[in-house]
């Protein structure tokens, strides 16, 4: 089976990063049939501002422009889709939800005729991956976790039809940080393709 792994962090030495990496060799080694692809959007260059092309795609009035579309083709080819990423005020760094803001469009990811939402995302399994800053006490004292399933898993990918099929907040107040979440990466990968067979 097959992954695409996105990564929106500017600094490849990053413990965002490293754990996409970990990740990566976790779920190649979980099984020698199983591949993925890393997706470093800083590095690649993609244009995460919605412009008037997008617009256009919005309102069916054109086709998709060529990154969204080789964008679509990834995912079209993916199994599995992995989002790897830093919080930024509680959310995806600008970058990435930048991607999604063009990426998951009207037509691809959902389509949306009368007032009837059709979701067309229903084959497509997400793993979230947020890296924090902030302590647990932080995140449960403020509503932070619940804020950001509520918007990401919800808001975007429950609204397209994708089955959110883990979500983990790794942060620096965990027992052995930073090494413990590198061992959690490799084990949140070799999971991936196991939690999808599972009830097949």
């Amino acid at each position: 089976m097959h992954s695409l792994i996105v990564v929106a962090h500017p600094d490849p030495r990053s413990l965002t990063h490293a754990i996409a990496q970990h990740i990566v060799h976790g779920i190649t080694a979980s099984n020698p049939h199983n591949s993925a692809e890393f997706a470093d959007l800083v590095a690649e260059g993609f244009d995460p501002r919605f412009n008037l092309a997008d617009q256009a795609l919005f309102h069916k009035q054109a086709e998709p422009p060529a990154d969204v579309a080789a964008e679509q083709e990834r995912l079209d080819r993916a199994d599995a889709l992995v989002l790897v990423y830093p919080v930024h005020w509680w959310s995806f760094p600008a970058l990435l939800k930048g991607w999604i803001d063009r990426v998951f469009s009207q037509g691809w990811a959902y389509d949306d005729s009368d007032g009837k939402v059709v979701k067309k995302l229903k084959r497509l399994n997400v793993h979230l991956v947020a890296i924090g800053g902030a302590d647990e006490g932080t995140y449960t004292r403020h509503g932070y976790t619940s804020a950001m399933k509520t918007q990401i898993e919800h808001g975007i990918f429950d609204y397209c039809g994708a089955q959110v099929h883990s979500s983990s907040v790794l942060l620096p107040s965990e027992k052995g940080y930073p090494q413990a979440h590198l061992e959690t990466a490799q084990a949140i990968g070799a999971g991936i393709f196991a939690s999808h067979t599972q009830g097949r």
